[in-house]
């Protein structure tokens, strides 16, 4: 008699999903799913086991510059496809409630979320999965029209935690508890605490944590935290002024930007954005750590791809500069500017 199947077989597919995403060969990796299921191994641990990891992978590769681009959305969209085809296999009939899943306005990174949805589903709940970056607005006229046990919202950028805390308290009117996830909440879900909402840490936690009676998601509709305030909309509101001064900098000579393509500039525009949108969503939850780790996060990236980190320590100083009556901007500014320039020993 052959043993039961278990994470052993899942561990000895997973370089070779890896390879299929590199080749970007979707057969392969569809062939795959179906030979685990064949198997016997239950889908829950093909998706959650197998895809997402890989997929977690795919994203290191791309943040070391071993994958462009391109290569990353291939190997998104075969993940997707397993996914797909994985949820075809196993179509369980429901015997929960409704359970509404979304992305935040503004956060494009849908997979994560397809994964909790279903797994939701195969663990009897009707699931409607509403997709990438849905308009607070459209989401909650949804939720006037169907009747749902729960929304779980995602979350994978903590610079959308204001919009993230927006549609929050627009459900709440709707009545509907609700549940978060994603990296975007922080380390142990320490920001979602901040919006005063419940977080579940992976697609297995949010499915104990809505089968589970007296479910905390209910515990967490209370008032949220104080977070925001007006510093946070003066901020917002200097914006496109902080991106200039920083552009204005980095045109100075040392900045490491001679003879930029502008294309090269194009990109820089942007980063500067993010920069600034990190250090508003850490104003609106009081905690230096979310702008120093998307500063150091910064960093990484740019120097996988051989771009000198000299001008985000100047585009710092200007920021601070700039921002010196803002006492929470301007202190956070402090603390990135020291992580840089004395960064913690391994």
């Amino acid at each position: 008699m052959s043993a039961a199947p278990s994470a052993t077989d899942v561990g000895r597919a997973y370089p070779t999903l890896l390879g299929c995403l590199e080749a970007a060969d979707a057969m392969g990796a569809l062939d795959l799913a179906h030979d685990l299921l064949d198997a016997g191994v239950g889908a829950e641990s093909v998706l959650l086991d197998l895809v997402a990891p890989a997929q977690v992978q795919v994203g290191r590769w791309w943040q070391r510059n071993e994958w462009s681009v391109a290569q990353e959305h291939a190997a998104t969209h075969i993940s997707e496809l397993v996914v797909a085809a994985v949820a075809g296999r196993a179509a369980p009939r429901p015997y929960r409630g409704k359970v509404i899943v979304a992305c935040i306005d503004g956060e494009w990174h849908a997979l994560p979320a397809r994964l909790v949805g279903e797994v939701l589903r195969l663990r009897g709940w009707q699931v409607t999965f509403l997709g990438a970056s849905v308009p607070a607005v459209h989401l909650m006229a949804y939720l006037r029209r169907h009747d749902a046990a729960a929304l779980a919202l995602a979350c994978a950028l903590p610079m959308r935690l204001p919009q993230a805390h927006r549609m929050i308290e627009a459900c709440r009117r709707a009545d509907v508890p609700i549940l978060v996830g994603g990296r975007g909440f922080g380390p142990g879900g320490r920001w979602a605490r901040a919006l005063g909402v419940a977080w579940a840490p992976d697609a297995r936690a949010a499915a104990d944590l809505l089968a589970a009676p007296g479910s905390a998601l209910s515990e967490a509709r209370g008032p949220s935290t104080d977070v925001g305030g007006e510093e946070y909309v003066a901020l917002v509101g200097r914006r496109a002024d902080l991106i200039d001064v920083a552009l204005q900098e980095l045109l100075r000579p040392g900045a490491g930007t001679a003879g930029y393509t502008s294309a090269q500039w194009d990109a820089t525009t942007a980063d500067l954005g993010y920069l600034v949108d990190f250090l508003a969503a850490a104003v609106y939850v009081d905690d230096a750590d979310l702008f120093v780790e998307a500063v150091q996060w910064t960093v990484e990236v740019l120097d996988a791809r051989a771009v000198t980190s000299t001008g985000v320590l100047r585009t710092l100083s200007a920021f601070s500069e700039t921002l010196r009556d803002f006492p929470r901007a301007h202190r956070f500014l402090q603390v990135g500017r020291r992580a840089l320039r004395y960064p913690a020993s391994g």
